[in-house]
């Protein structure tokens, strides 16, 4: 469980699975009915509980077990609050697809609004975690989350200013007003600094890792690098014509009407809005 390779794969697997049952479980409740997706993030309850346990059961152990059962512990808190956002359970108080010819500031108020409550708990659990985890002898799990957490607000940016490859089809039912609110474009100004964050904070984790004074301390700055080279390559899969989507859309269920609305074009402001299957 040391060799960099397995704890690698390790990393890329969890990661594609952990995405796909989520990916999975809201599809499923986008074809249930009206409390479904409720019931999805209240069945969910046992994956959180288990996350916080063993976040708090490893902080002050540093063996390679407890590494990575924290690195499992910190996706499986995210992966519970993303499930509620994804089905509409923690979301914000914006509800309404953008209106056409909204500003760009109007459209970032608009925007935020479609997540804020979300962000919120996210940036909440973070703070909790670090306060939890100062002075301890292992912190995989909170700087698990702290990645995961600035590459998501990475993504959202990226998004909403604009990039040339954008999938709504993975938009359950009632996130489908999101979409509105991001904004197809050939480049912007936020993705060479993500680029160059996420690039960083990869090579920052594999010189830790190397110079490692403990086998449970090299698995984790291992792991720490491979999720940052992960969120690295969703970036890129936001600008480079992969078919990254059919990692996952062979695994789902048919998508159940309404369709998706569409991501804006053109200028800052949003385009027509309509109904798309992209």
């Amino acid at each position: 469980m040391t060799n960099p390779w397995v704890v690698i794969l390790s990393a890329l697997f969890v990661w594609w699975f952990s995405t796909g049952a989520i990916l999975w479980r809201v599809r499923r409740a986008d074809q249930g009915g009206p409390n479904a997706h409720l019931w999805s993030v209240i069945g969910g309850l046992p994956l959180v509980i288990a996350g916080i346990y063993g976040f708090f059961a490893t902080r002050g152990d540093d063996s390679v077990l407890a590494v990575y059962i924290a690195f499992l512990s910190a996706l499986a808190i995210w992966g519970w609050i993303e499930l509620a956002f994804l089905s509409g359970i923690i979301t914000g108080p914006n509800t309404r697809p953008c209106p056409e010819g909204a500003s760009l500031s109007e459209r970032f108020v608009r925007a935020f609004g479609t997540i804020a409550w979300h962000e919120l708990a996210l940036f909440g659990t973070l703070v909790l975690m670090a306060r939890q985890s100062a002075g301890v002898d292992n912190a995989v799990a909170v700087w698990t989350f702290m990645i995961l957490f600035f590459a998501r607000i990475s993504a959202k940016l990226n998004l909403f200013f604009g990039v040339p490859r954008i999938h709504t089809e993975f938009l359950p039912r009632p996130l489908a007003h999101v979409a509105s609110h991001f904004r197809l474009a050939p480049m912007n100004w936020v993705f060479p600094l993500s680029i160059t964050a996420l690039s960083f904070a990869a090579a920052c984790w594999m010189g830790r890792a190397y110079e490692a004074p403990t086998e449970a301390a090299f698995v984790g700055f291992v792991l720490l690098a491979a999720l940052s080279m992960l969120a690295l390559m969703e970036h890129w899969f936001m600008v480079l014509p992969l078919p990254d989507q059919k990692l996952w859309r062979w695994m789902l269920p048919q998508a159940v009407p309404p369709l998706f609305v569409k991501p804006s074009t053109g200028s800052a402001a949003t385009g027509p809005i309509r109904n798309s299957r992209k």
